[in-house]
């Protein structure tokens, strides 16, 4: 973060000193955390569910903190940040334990702090990246691309929220030559004000799927809040499209920015032709620009991230880089977040392929077809340990029923569902084709890792897959835990 007086940051978020001369600086970062509070930096006192930042404001202090940014007094130098009316809460500010708007308070002055930071750095390239499903490995793609033409700012995992977003642009300072940003969506509006917090200049729209269906209603409202990305973008501003997506390639209508459309189409600008998998399902394609073509092996497992190579590509050569240069790095690039497609193979000689950080209908098609990929004419077994698709709304039934007929089609050899929650899974598996005893419905994740641990062979290839808040990353971890760590295949 730039250096900032605690004056200057009451003024930035239209705040008053608290306990504080003003002249006191915050050189450090900025943290919600406090076990992370670094000398000089800024503690942000968040409400939280089990316990009140606010509390851990003083020990703040006593750990290196130069202040507070806070919604009422504490025991501590601090800038307190006003009152957000009832009536001007959005539904993205709402946080657990927030009962008297003290969270929705400091929310709205973390994002006037970031972007009075932001028009203090005129010279930084923002990149937002958004999209049903893939956002986070495409900005992790984007930000390794970028790095090597100067120093780059990204969110670690998905801090792509009211708070990771503000967290993230706060890192940049006056060496930031650019800044990835993560763009997600609850609710038409969201992306809007995030937006409103570091304006790209570049927007990325990688899909739009199913995921939140249960809180948009339909894919029509997704695309309408996706696309509050492009509509924020600058004449002078790039909106770089999948071709391949039409509720996509149509908000080419709502920007005012130069399009730049990415994907297998004929007529993207950015396109992946050739394209193939190896025995890992690793994919090779040739990208073809406008300045030539060049051939690429993505070190990264599934040919899904062939379209999300093209999106980091495109905003790669938009920023300077030349078309050898962005094909010798993607062949380079790595897995930075974790929990997205790791492969790694235990002491037992079972490939572990643990994609359960999320889940939606098309994030687990992907993974299906990358499991059946890495096992098409192979002994091995494809083993799909499957969990619910969360926020599906009346989708749930349907989407749960077609990814269980999915795994029959591609020829998985079992299939674990796990909860009770996605029984549609396991249920349209049965009644598919004729499949016998290779779907099995287990109750929970001890269940599945004893039918696993009773049943794997070595060579078994297994994917573990559902939403975060299932935790079936856990599965994976138990399989490594029989035998030692493994060895993550690269």
């Amino acid at each position: 973060m730039i250096r900032l007086s605690l004056a200057d940051i009451a003024s930035a978020v239209d705040g008053r000193l608290h306990r504080a001369e003003g002249s006191e600086i915050v050189s450090a970062g900025v943290e919600f955390d406090s076990r992370k509070i670094t000398d000089g930096g800024l503690f942000v006192a968040v409400p939280g569910e089990r316990v009140d930042g606010h509390d851990f404001a003083a020990q703040s202090i006593t750990d290196g903190a130069t202040g507070v940014l806070a919604a009422r007094e504490v025991d501590a130098p601090a800038v307190l940040v006003p009152t957000v009316p009832v009536e001007e809460r959005s539904s993205a500010m709402a946080l657990a334990g927030d009962t008297d708007g003290t969270g929705a308070a400091v929310l709205a002055g973390l994002a006037k702090l970031a972007r009075h930071v932001v028009d203090r750095l005129p010279e930084l390239a923002v990149v937002g990246v958004t999209g049903s499903s893939g956002k986070t490995s495409t900005k992790d793609l984007i930000a390794q691309l970028l790095a090597p033409m100067g120093p780059t700012v990204a969110p670690p995992g998905s801090f792509n929220n009211e708070l990771g977003h503000p967290w993230t642009v706060l890192r940049a300072d006056e060496q930031t030559r650019h800044l990835v940003l993560e763009l997600s969506a609850r609710g038409v509006g969201h992306i809007a004000n995030l937006c409103e917090v570091a304006p790209p200049r570049i927007g990325v729209v990688l899909n739009v799927g199913h995921a939140h269906l249960g809180e948009f209603g339909s894919q029509e409202a997704v695309a309408q809040a996706k696309g509050e990305l492009v509509e924020s973008l600058p004449a002078d501003g790039v909106a770089v499209l999948n071709a391949d997506d039409p509720l996509v390639s149509a908000m080419a209508e709502r920007t005012r920015a130069r399009v730049v459309f990415v994907g297998e189409s004929p007529n993207a600008h950015v396109r992946a032709e050739d394209v193939d998998v190896d025995e890992l399902a690793r994919p090779t394609f040739t990208l073809v620009t406008e300045a030539g073509k060049e051939r690429v092996t993505l070190p990264l497992f599934g040919e899904h991230h062939v379209g999300n190579a093209l999106s980091a590509a495109a905003v790669a050569l938009e920023l300077g880089a030349t078309l050898p240069q962005v094909a010798e790095r993607l062949g380079s690039i790595q897995r930075v977040s974790a929990r997205r497609m790791e492969v790694a193979e235990t002491p037992n000689g079972v490939t572990v392929v643990n994609d359960a950080y999320n889940a939606n209908p098309e994030s687990v098609r992907a993974a299906l077809k990358t499991l059946a990929a890495m096992t098409r004419g192979r002994p091995a077994r494809a083993w799909a340990v499957l969990g619910p698709m969360a926020e599906l709304g009346d989708a749930d039934v349907e989407a749960h029923d077609e990814i269980g007929r999915l795994a029959v089609r591609l020829n998985i050899d079992r299939l674990v569902v796990v909860g009770e929650e996605a029984q549609a899974m396991h249920q349209a598996a049965s009644l598919e084709g004729s499949w016998g005893e290779e779907s099995v419905l287990v109750a929970d994740i001890d269940e599945a890792v004893a039918l696993l641990r009773a049943e794997l062979r070595p060579g078994d290839v297994v994917l573990t897959k559902a939403s975060n808040s299932a935790g079936l990353w856990r599965v994976a971890e138990a399989l490594f835990a029989d035998g030692g760590n493994g060895e993550q295949q690269q």
